[in-house]
């Protein structure tokens, strides 16, 4: 009995040990989407600003040979 205890002890511990893990990478990544996020809507901004028909860099122009 004792030695049953012991292993279910154990394996509680993995399991938390895992549960917090699981938690810090679910934050990390719910910082990173958050970036992304903030980085899309400044991108769409620029991208409103941008007028049709507005003169553009030839280095910003892709030649035909792309």
């Amino acid at each position: 009995m004792e030695s049953r205890l012991e292993t279910l002890e154990s394996k509680l511990m993995y399991v938390e040990d895992l549960l917090d893990e699981l938690n810090r990478t679910v934050y990390r990544q719910q910082q990173q989407i958050d970036l992304m996020q903030q980085h899309i809507r400044q991108l769409a901004q620029q991208v409103q600003s941008v007028q049709p028909g507005e003169a553009r860099r030839p280095e910003d122009e892709i030649p035909p040979h792309y």
